[in-house]
């Protein structure tokens, strides 16, 4: 999941800010703990200074002499957290704990508590002041006893905090299926296929933008319909009276022989002839631009090829003809015939009359590579737009390119065109690689 992404950007700002909020909280819970321990560490010192004193009192009091310091001795190895010295008024050491040391008790000043560098005191006094009682905790013991609550509270926290952003990124990633779900829609359709894209369950925010994406592809669907409908029919109804006009040039012609009248009419004819090639090839291009380029079962391109190679009887010697088996594809076999047709004859244009023009198709791809000066890069990018020409004077209509370009987009096939062709030092290659249903 990258960071660019939305997925990427929502779960790890969901992630992090939880696990801020984790942290912070802890850190809290960990501050007031510590407040309400020492609050009950404070308490049961309190607690202790007061019945050891008492206790401390009674023995004192039965004691035969007076000023004697005695240590409690220990029952039983053990750590002592509390220590403790009994005093008199003087400051003479009456009673003491076993562990403790004189050193860490400071003179008694007041009852209450008191803390040092290294212990948390508390004083109190019995006797109207004779018989005074301080009793320490070591600080080491109370941060301890926090470092230990802190780690409690951390510790399932680092298991928490990296299950808790691995569920962030689960729960974007179901939330954010169908927004993905729409983007591969649209992503992996081809840039022929126009219809409504499936919006299914998106969120709210997002359905109004996939209706907009919709209701684009259905203006384009229907301009490009548009279009396609008027070139075709355009080109379908010049047919007619372009065949009627030639007629009567080419009877015209006869009555005429050998007159100036004749020579106009022979002028007439080339026109129409011209006029009724575009008529055709702009019927192409419609056929290209709008027609089902996909079959369902892949057929030999090599018959397919032959015929057309057959349609140029006039030219056949200039044609050199390789094909290796069966070379099998589901593209239409009416519109892999139309993109032949279109390059051979593009190819026996412009290359210099006489000149060998190579037809190879082999290894799932076709390749036509006719002789001539090499094509300048920024002329050979262009060569496929409409009405595009080279600098040549070979007579041409400038769809032959565009006819074959729009039918290897249509059937997701690929057209390069190269020049110099490859192997050699000048002359035209194009490859159409056909395509192939996994």
């Amino acid at each position: 999941m990258r960071l660019t992404s939305l997925q990427g950007r929502l779960a790890a700002a969901i992630g992090l800010g939880l696990a801020v909020v984790w942290i912070a909280t802890a850190l809290i819970t960990a501050q007031v703990l510590r407040y309400e321990m020492d609050e009950v560490s404070d308490s049961s010192l309190q607690e202790t200074g007061q019945r050891v004193l008492q206790l401390a009192v009674v023995d004192i009091a039965s004691r035969e002499e007076e000023g004697i310091s005695q240590r409690i001795a220990a029952l039983q190895s053990h750590e002592e957290l509390f220590t403790y010295l009994v005093r008199d008024a003087a400051g003479r050491i009456l009673l003491q704990s076993h562990a403790a040391v004189a050193a860490d008790f400071p003179p008694y000043a007041a009852t209450g508590f008191d803390q040092t560098a290294t212990h948390r005191l508390y004083f109190d006094a019995a006797m109207k002041g004779e018989i005074t009682i301080a009793i320490a905790e070591p600080l080491t013991h109370r941060a301890e006893v926090a470092g230990e609550t802190l780690w409690a509270l951390a510790l399932p926290l680092l298991a928490l905090i990296p299950l808790g952003l691995l569920g962030c990124v689960v729960l974007v990633r179901r939330t954010l299926r169908p927004v993905r779900d729409f983007s591969a829609a649209l992503a992996t359709r081809g840039s022929g296929d126009l219809s409504p894209v499936l919006s299914g369950p998106l969120p709210d925010e997002l359905v109004p933008m996939a209706q907009a994406v919709n209701q684009v592809l259905a203006r384009l669907r229907r301009t490009l319909e548009a279009e396609r409908s008027f070139t075709a029919n355009a080109a379908h109804e010049l047919r007619t009276p372009v065949a009627a006009a030639l007629a009567q040039t080419q009877r015209l012609m006869v009555e005429t022989k050998g007159t100036a009248a004749g020579q106009r009419a022979a002028d007439i004819e080339a026109s129409l002839r011209r006029l009724n090639r575009m008529a055709e090839k702009l019927m192409q291009l419609a056929r290209a631009e709008g027609g089902q380029m996909r079959v369902v079962a892949a057929q030999d391109m090599c018959m397919v090829l032959r015929l057309v190679v057959d349609d140029f009887a006039a030219d056949r010697g200039r044609l050199a003809v390789r094909m290796d088996g069966a070379v099998l594809s589901d593209i239409d076999a009416d519109a892999f015939a139309i993109l032949a047709r279109n390059l051979i004859e593009n190819a026996l244009k412009h290359s210099p009359k006489a000149s060998a023009v190579q037809v190879t198709l082999a290894e799932g791809a076709l390749r036509v590579v006719n002789g001539g000066p090499a094509i300048a890069p920024d002329v050979l990018d262009n060569l496929t737009a409409r009405f595009a020409r080279g600098s040549t004077d070979a007579m041409g209509s400038g769809l032959g390119l565009s006819i074959a370009r729009a039918i290897a987009d249509g059937a997701g096939g690929r057209l390069r065109l190269l020049s110099p062709a490859v192997g050699r030092p000048d002359g035209f290659e194009a490859v159409f690689v056909l395509p192939q249903r996994p």
